[in-house]
């Protein structure tokens, strides 16, 4: 590749005597794959497939009185609106696992904690 402008040959002098290393171009799919993860948009993504998965898992009738939460280390958090949604929700608890086991796979969500507290 012939230099063809003298401020372009001391550019690269430049860069082989102080052994400055020019990195290589990144790919694009990595590039914005580290832009979601610094933005939380994998999170917002994976927050969305999660509930969708519990809505699917615990049915119509219970859904509306619950708001899933985070999974952490395996354990997905639920808020529900009353004890007697706990109570019911703790008598299906193995069934929702194995349900939300099939449909999210990715979340790996071993256990659902429930905690009683206001929806929002």
């Amino acid at each position: 590749m012939p230099i063809q402008d003298d401020d372009e040959r001391n550019l690269f002098g430049d860069y082989r005597r102080r052994r400055v290393r020019i990195p290589p171009p990144k790919a694009m799919g990595d590039v914005m794959s580290q832009l979601l993860a610094r933005r939380g948009y994998a999170q917002v993504q994976s927050a969305a497939l999660c509930e969708s998965a519990w809505r699917t898992a615990v049915g119509e009738k219970l859904a509306p009185h619950t708001r899933p939460g985070n999974v952490r280390r395996g354990v997905l958090e639920v808020l529900v609106a009353s004890s007697s949604v706990l109570q019911e929700l703790a008598f299906l608890k193995t069934k929702v696992i194995k349900q939300l086991a099939q449909l999210a796979p990715d979340q790996r969500i071993r256990d659902v904690r429930f905690r009683v507290g206001p929806l929002e």
